[in-house]
């Protein structure tokens, strides 16, 4: 009987918990550029600018960086991204939806 292959983590150290969430609304903090992993666009595409809006769609982890990788859903493509390429969308830079009338 084969059993799944636990998520390999660097001895002594826990994996880091991440700092954002699905759902939330994040901005790049400097040009994304398309590394191979989009093998649509030509190798060093940018695919998201800096200052560009994104919500996190999904979150991962890589076990080699022991840290979160955060899968962002951009105007023209989702990008994975780490914490560092990443802040939290300040308030009041998006216009509030609930409860407007």
């Amino acid at each position: 009987m084969n059993t799944p292959a636990a998520t390999p983590v660097l001895p002594g150290l826990e994996p880091r918990a991440p700092a954002y969430a699905w759902g939330q609304r994040v901005m790049a903090l400097d040009d994304l550029i398309n590394d191979g992993s989009h093998p649509e666009r030509a190798p060093d595409a940018l695919l998201a600018a800096r200052g560009s809006l994104g919500e996190i769609v999904n979150i991962g982890y890589a076990s080699d960086l022991n840290e979160p990788v955060y899968l962002v859903q951009f105007v023209d493509c989702v990008v994975g991204c780490l914490e560092m390429e990443l802040a939290p969308v300040p308030p009041g830079l998006l216009p509030e939806t609930a409860g407007t009338a």
